[in-house]
C-alpha cells in the first residue's frame, strides 16, 4: 500500500507585497520522483525551502515523513537531504574534507562516516578527485560532490533544486540513473528543473506559475489529456505562414523547430483551417503533444519564433 512521504495543504508564502507561493497543495508517495517545473520566479525554490523546513509558510501546513513543519523541522533534518541550486560546499576544502565535514555535521561515527564517504566517492566517480580542492572541480564534478554530501547520512527524502543546470547531457543521464536507483530503494525525491526531457522522466510532475500549482499529474497523462491540437507545418515561407497563423484566434502558439512550425490550436481545429492560411506547397500534419506544449498551455505563454 502506498505511503505518503510529503503532504502540503494550502501552502502560502509572501514577502511583503510579493506572493511567492499561493495555495499549493501536494501529496507525494514514498519512492516517487516528483518534479517541479515553472518559469523563473514561479515559486519552485520557495516551495522547496518550505518543504525542507528552512522557510516558514505564511499560511498552510506541510508534513514530511510524519513531521509537521516548521515546528518539527529539527527532527526532520537527519532524514532529509537538500541540494541547493548553487554549489554550497567549501571550495577551499578537498572532496574528502568536504564529505568528512558533512559527516561530522550529522554526528556520524568516524568509521561509519569513512565507509559512507568512500562508498559515494566510488559510486559517483569521485575517488580520483579525493584530494582535489572542490573549487577546482568542473561543474559536473561539483554536482556529484554535492549529491554525495546529500546522501552521506542516508536520507529518506532527497530535495534537489535544479541539480543539473550546469552539467553536460551525458552527466545528466548518469545523474538521473542514480536518482532512479535511489527511488527504487524507497527514497522520495523532489526535483526542480527547467529541462523538459528531465521533467518527462519524473513519476509525477507539478507545474508552478505565479506561485500557483496550475497542473499536476503523470507526465504521459498530462500530454495525452492536453486540451489542444498540435500541428507540424512545413513548407516555403514559414515567416509569412507564422504571421498569418498568429492572426487566427484559434491558434494558441507558434514556434519554429528546425524547418517546420509547431502550432498549438484550440481543440477540434480542422487541419484544413491551418492549410488554407498557407501556400499550396505547405504540408500540415497532426502530431502528439509533448511536455513543452503542456508547459506552454499551463502557464498561458505565447511562444513565437
Amino acid at each position: 500500500m502506498s505511503t505518503s512521504a510529503v503532504s502540503a495543504s494550502g501552502l502560502y508564502r509572501n514577502f511583503g507585497d510579493l506572493v511567492a507561493v499561493d495555495n499549493v497543495s501536494l501529496d507525494i508517495e514514498q519512492g516517487t520522483i516528483f518534479g517541479f517545473v515553472g518559469p523563473n520566479g514561479s515559486g519552485k525554490s520557495t516551495t522547496i525551502r518550505m518543504l525542507c523546513g528552512l522557510l516558514t509558510p505564511s499560511a498552510g501546513t506541510a508534513t514530511v515523513l510524519g513531521h509537521s513543519l516548521p515546528k518539527e523541522a529539527e527532527h526532520l533534518r537527519r532524514r532529509v537531504g537538500y541540494m541547493t541550486q548553487a554549489f554550497s560546499l567549501y571550495r577551499d576544502l578537498s572532496v574528502e574534507e568536504n564529505l568528512d565535514f558533512v559527516g561530522q555535521i550529522y554526528s556520524m561515527p568516524r568509521n561509519k562516516r569513512k565507509d559512507r564517504r568512500d562508498h559515494w566517492m566510488g559510486r559517483l566517480d569521485l575517488e580520483r578527485y579525493r584530494h582535489h580542492l572542490a573549487g577546482r572541480l568542473s561543474g559536473g564534478q561539483r554536482q556529484w560532490l554535492a549529491l554525495a554530501a546529500c546522501l552521506l547520512h542516508r536520507p529518506e527524502v532527497l530535495i534537489l533544486d535544479e541539480p543539473t543546470s550546469q552539467v553536460d547531457p551525458k552527466t545528466r543521464r548518469d545523474f538521473w540513473r542514480i536518482l532512479f536507483e535511489l527511488a527504487d530503494d524507497g527514497v522520495t525525491i523532489l526535483v526542480s528543473t527547467h529541462f523538459m526531457d528531465e521533467a518527462e522522466r519524473c513519476h509525477r510532475l507539478g507545474i508552478l506559475d505565479h506561485g500557483r500549482l496550475v497542473t499536476e499529474g503523470r507526465p504521459q497523462a498530462l500530454m495525452q489529456d492536453l486540451p489542444v491540437d498540435v500541428f507540424r507545418v512545413s513548407g516555403p515561407g514559414l515567416r509569412d505562414i507564422e504571421a498569418l497563423l498568429l492572426q487566427n484566434t484559434a491558434v494558441r502558439s507558434v514556434v519554429q523547430i528546425g524547418d517546420a512550425l509547431r502550432v498549438l490550436t484550440d481543440q477540434g481545429t480542422d487541419p484544413s483551417t491551418i492549410a488554407t492560411l498557407a501556400d499550396k506547397g505547405t504540408h500540415v500534419e497532426r502530431v502528439d503533444a509533448n511536455l513543452e506544449d503542456v508547459f506552454v498551455v499551463a502557464t498561458a505563454d505565447e511562444v513565437t519564433a
